[in-house]
């Protein structure tokens, strides 16, 4: 959805007019189950008192995250950020296997495997589509070259017919 708010043809939105236009009604579709929800349980079980400094930072972490997010879709796709949000999976279970000693078992390590195929074959099919792209855009560009040759021929030919021919 992100990726068609920001590059629909007619309506173009830059990051900061998305997140105006997003973030009240991500505010409004969470407060809702928040209030209902968890609220009631979080007022229950322990002592909860909002700390304004803290729900300050957080909104702020928050607020960068998803700039970030709308920057890097409006600029690449929707596709490059879940590639995206793979590789930061992967980072955050190598910090948490090797500074937590959390363990990994095959299962996980099969996943992993897995999700890094389909980030390498997505690399190498962007990378091919790249070169597609260029390879075309010079052929396309020596065709036009080699038609304006062709033209300045024609065009020398029949100057030099209309001359003879006086």
């Amino acid at each position: 959805m992100i990726q068609i708010l920001l590059t629909s043809k007619g309506i173009t939105l830059n990051p900061i007019t998305s997140l105006y236009y997003v973030a009240p009604c991500c505010l409004a579709f969470l407060s809702i189950p928040w209030i209902f929800v968890e609220y009631p349980v979080l007022k229950e079980s322990s002592s909860f008192h909002f700390d304004f400094v803290i729900f300050g930072t957080n909104s702020l972490c928050a607020f960068a995250l998803n700039l970030a997010v709308f920057l890097l879709v409006g600029k690449t796709s929707a596709l490059t950020m879940n590639v995206a949000g793979v590789v930061k999976d992967w980072l955050l279970i190598a910090f948490s296997w090797s500074v937590i000693k959390d363990t990994v078992t095959p299962i996980n390590l099969f996943g992993y495997g897995l999700a890094f195929l389909g980030v390498a074959y997505y690399n190498h099919a962007k990378l091919q589509a790249l070169k597609a792209k260029e390879a075309q855009k010079k052929a396309q560009q020596a065709d036009e070259e080699a038609g304006r040759l062709l033209e300045g021929r024609e065009g020398e030919g029949n100057t030099k017919r209309t001359e003879s021919e006086d």
